[in-house]
């Protein structure tokens, strides 16, 4: 208390002097202060420095320099002083550098503890997920072992074949009379199994001849080399389940009808009655005629193109073309364009109306079959009706045609005489023709061309019916230009099918002329099988006066979609007397409900000997980059084959493919109902969360969606890059319901003896092939047992996920492509064609097959049905197959393929240098494309403009779910 009151007085004072000293004074104090006091602290600093300098001992340069002015100091002590300090300085250093060693080896050990920590997580992980694994692929065993157990896993397979014999034919009661006979009176079903596989005989023309006059040598040649071909045909006659005669077609008509009766019963095979004969009557020229008119036919059935009503028997008969196009082989070659879809004329119409008889004479021909018995009331019934209903519309157009009023009761027969209806006929055949003139002076700018009289030779038919303008190329030029060619059916009504009729339709849909069938009566080729709706437009006489209406009333993809079916019926049906016979006996075989022989499958003879055993490698240790369970660990699953024997479907017939064979499997199945893999039909099934649903965990548990499980087989195409290969199959070990690898080895010198094959779970067959092609890749394989195929090359990388997700993607999408790299075709402005591009666009319609899946169905389609010119020009130019595949499937689908993915190029470091980076490559597939556009007759690839990710990609979900995948 007492120093700080002191102190409180120093400062009062302090204070008190401050204030009575001059300013100038202060200043003065203050700068002898500022100097005086640095001189003194840098004198005493200085003392201060060297004292303590020389009391420590320290060896400073001022130390030394005083040791050197001491002349008690030798200069021995100081250089041994020195030396003492370097052995000093060497030691420190040397412990220093121990210290570093040390250091660094505890570092090094460091560091691999770490590694072996890492190496040991990632051991545990691996081991974790091969426990799941393991877990995923007992409980798919469990759930095969309950199937087996509740027998839901029923392979079906092909019957016992069951022929007949000479002996097994049974009486049949005879039918009142031969025209009213069907298939339940007068077919013999006991010889013809189901499981018989339809065996046909064919009676030899070389030796049974059954009319005077020669058979026209090319209907005789290519008759004979289809049946020869087929594979239904048989040379043994006692197991046949039908016998094929082949009449016509005659070049002459001086026929003596009894002696032709008289040699149908001599046949060896006849069996009294012609039980389960075809007499087949193929016309080649434009007069053939119905020669069975006056032969007592007994239980044959008839097959030609001339029929009348009452002679045909629907279900029993069969209606065919004639025979007009090449022996066999495909018929591209000469066809026009399906576009544009609108040509110069829309409508076109040229002949001439046959009046071979005086309607006088006609009539009294008709009025004495009447009064024989020979015309049925519903003939004389239809003909009468049309009569009215013509007259009614054509009639008005014309002043001087007779009325019929509306309210005007038809008369019978009985009523009015014969030659009075004829006349009517002709009056109504005028009135059509008056109805076209009509449509063509008020509508020319629509384009219509119609010639009702012949300028020069005439091809002429049978009565009642308008004759053929010749020469036939001024009929072919005229239809290419035509969008809608109008046929005009006989006026006689009675006439339900004859040769002129069926030529115009031939021609009609081989130039691309929709034919337009005025008269409805009309009965058409294979009409049993054939939806000849989807390829012509039959109208009624009575719709003449509408005509115009209706046609103009179609859209270019009506005309197109119409114009494209008929271009199918002529490839598949028309084109040669081949495709006519096969259809003829496909038909007869659908109606007897036989399964047509199976296809064909490619033998896979394997690249090694039977004697050498190629060396294994079983270190392979390719990491994936997927770390996530993608689907159990199965053994080989085939998949089911042949289960749809005997469910018939039209689409065989009416689609482009292969009506003569049955696969083993198509992509065509019917899905089933969602709730019908819970009740009754869970076979091979496996709903993801056994139905609950789920994401990522349960959605790699199970493959789910709307098809029972599968797999499904690589096909690996390689030349020459074995080592490139080792690595492509390397990485495929632990892939998920992956079937087979089918390495298919295009090399003509076998692969090194020292080459090891890496060991991945499931078998890999390796194909020796004929000869270097490309085309190669798509046969059908028999070691290929599932539906899906993986076309992969061998420099295509992809990942596990990748190649999971793009299987469940096409599961879902079986009859379509699916794959990763994308391509478009592009219209060339300036030369009016198609240019393969390969740069990145918005818009695709192909996917390359260098990773791609598809369904085995294409593959037989692709090497057994597709125009062999394709496969040629593939040879040719080594080059093009996956262009080939993706228009196959695009013109029988008429849909785009899927891509999925990001994936647009693969790339593979250390490859040899691809084909496909040469100029040369772009210009070939430049040609290839517009060289498949000209045998289809149009371009089938379409665009598209999406492609395919995982449901939950870049969805955010809660922490405590997965992703279906991680990257896609």
């Amino acid at each position: 208390m007492a120093f700080s009151d002191e102190y409180h007085s120093r400062k009062i004072s302090f204070q008190r002097w401050l204030t009575h000293v001059k300013l100038s004074r202060l200043i003065g104090i203050l700068l002898v202060i500022l100097i005086i006091v640095p001189l003194i602290a840098h004198y005493y600093i200085s003392n201060i420095g060297s004292d303590g300098l020389e009391g420590e001992g320290h060896r400073t340069r001022s130390k030394l320099d005083h040791i050197e002015d001491s002349p008690s100091l030798k200069s021995s002590d100081l250089k041994f002083r020195i030396e003492e300090l370097r052995r000093i300085k060497a030691s420190v250093n040397n412990e220093l550098r121990d210290l570093e060693n040390t250091r660094q080896k505890l570092n090094a050990e460091i560091s691999g503890y770490n590694s072996h920590i890492e190496k040991l997580k990632h051991e545990y992980e691996s081991t974790n997920k091969d426990l799941d694994q393991l877990k995923l692929t007992m409980q798919n065993t469990r759930l095969e072992q309950e199937d087996v157990l509740k027998r839901n896993m029923l392979e079906m397979q092909l019957p016992h074949r069951i022929l007949p014999s000479l002996e097994d034919s049974i009486h049949i009661d005879p039918p009142k009379a031969h025209t009213a006979c069907a298939m339940h009176t007068c077919f013999d079903y006991s010889r013809c199994s189901i499981s018989s596989g339809f065996p046909v005989y064919f009676y030899s023309p070389l030796d049974y001849t059954l009319t005077k006059t020669p058979l026209h040598p090319f209907i005789k040649s290519s008759v004979m080399n289809a049946f020869n071909s087929n594979p239904h045909s048989t040379f043994d006659p006692h197991i046949a389940c039908i016998y094929v005669i082949l009449i016509g077609d005659l070049e002459k008509d001086n026929e003596d009808y009894s002696l032709l009766e008289e040699k149908l019963k001599n046949l060896p095979y006849w069996h009294g009655d012609g039980r389960n004969h075809l007499l087949l009557n193929l016309a080649h020229g434009h007069t053939s005629r119905d020669i069975f008119e006056h032969v007592n036919t007994g239980r044959a059935m008839i097959v030609q193109s001339t029929f009348i009503s009452s002679r045909f028997r629907a279900g029993f008969d069969v209606i065919i073309p004639p025979s007009l196009g090449i022996s066999h082989g495909d018929s591209w070659e000469g066809l026009p364009m399906l576009v544009p879809a609108r040509r110069q004329y829309l409508l076109t119409f040229l002949g001439e109306y046959n009046q071979l008889k005086s309607f006088t004479n006609k009539a009294e021909e008709f009025q004495s079959q009447g009064a024989a018995g020979k015309t049925s009331p519903r003939q004389q019934s239809v003909q009468n009706d049309l009569i009215f209903r013509l007259k009614n519309n054509a009639g008005n157009n014309d002043q001087n045609q007779p009325i019929i009023n509306s309210n005007r009761k038809l008369l019978s027969t009985n009523e009015r005489t014969l030659n009075n209806d004829f006349r009517e006929l002709i009056n109504l055949e005028n009135g059509i023709v008056e109805a076209l003139k009509n449509m063509q002076s008020k509508h020319s700018q629509d384009g219509f061309y119609f010639d009702f009289k012949c300028n020069g030779d005439v091809s002429v038919g049978l009565n009642a019916e308008w004759a053929l303008c010749l020469p036939e190329p001024k009929r072919h030029e005229l239809l290419e230009k035509s969008t809608f060619s109008l046929i005009i059916a006989p006026t006689n009504y009675s006439i339900i099918s004859s040769v002129l009729t069926q030529i115009r339709i031939f021609e009609a849909i081989k130039y691309g002329a929709i034919p337009i069938i005025l008269g409805d009566y009309i009965q058409l080729p294979f009409n049993d099988y054939l939806l000849w709706k989807d390829a012509v437009v039959q109208l009624p006489k009575s719709r003449i006066t509408e005509l115009h209406f209706i046609i103009r009333s179609f859209i270019d993809n009506d005309i197109l979609a119409l114009r494209r079916q008929g271009r199918i019926f002529y490839d598949s049906f028309f084109s040669s007397t081949k495709n006519i016979i096969d259809t003829l006996l496909a038909v007869f075989r659908t109606r007897l409900q036989i399964p047509a022989p199976p296809i064909r499958d490619e033998p896979s003879p394997n690249v090694f000997n039977a004697s050498f055993v190629p060396l294994r490698d079983e270190n392979v240790d390719i990491q994936t980059e997927a770390d996530d369970i993608l689907g159990p660990i199965e053994s080989p699953l085939p998949s089911l084959t042949y289960r749809q024997n005997f469910t018939f479907s039209y689409r065989v017939f009416n689609q482009p493919g292969d009506y003569r064979h049955s696969f083993p499997f198509t992509p065509f199945i019917p899905v089933l109902p969602a709730e019908a893999k819970f009740k009754g039909s869970s076979r091979g099934f496996r709903p993801i969360g056994k139905g609950a649903g789920g994401a990522g965990k349960e959605f790699n548990e199970a493959l789910g969606g709307n098809f029972p499980r599968e797999q499904f087989t690589i096909v690996m195409l390689t030349y020459e890059r074995e080592a490139v290969l080792m690595n492509a199959i390397a990485r495929l070990k632990g892939l998920p319901h992956l079937n087979r690898v089918v390495v298919v080895w295009n090399s003509p010198k076998p692969p090194a003896e020292d080459l090891r094959w890496p060991i991945i779970g499931v078998d890999v067959h390796v194909i020796r092939t004929e000869k270097n092609s490309l085309n190669n890749r798509f046969l059908p394989y028999d070691v290929i047992e599932t539906e899906a195929i993986l076309s992969i090359d061998d420099d295509a990388h992809l990942r596990h996920d990748e190649i999971m997700f793009g299987f469940r993607v096409w599961r879902e999408n079986r009859e379509r492509i699916v794959g990763f790299p994308g391509r478009f075709h592009a219209w060339d402005l300036d030369h009016d064609s198609w240019l393969y591009n390969s740069n990145y666009s918005c818009e695709l319609s192909m996917v390359l097959t260098g990773a791609a899946f598809f369904h085995k169905y294409y593959a037989y389609l692709y090497s057994y049905v597709m125009p062999q010119a394709i496969r040629d020009k593939v040879d040719e130019y080594v080059n093009c197959e996956d262009l080939a595949l993706n228009f196959l499937v695009s013109h029988i689908t008429r849909q785009p393929p899927i891509k999925v993915t990001s994936r647009w190029t693969f790339r593979c470091p250390g490859c040899p240098k691809a084909l496909s980076v040469e100029d040369s490559h772009f210009h070939e597939r430049h040609k290839c494309m517009n060289f498949f556009v000209k045998i289809y007759g149009y371009m089938p690839l379409l665009y598209t403009q999406f492609r395919v990710d995982s449901v939950l990609f870049k969805t955010r979900i809660p922490h405590d779910k997965q992703k279906c995948f991680k990257f896609i």
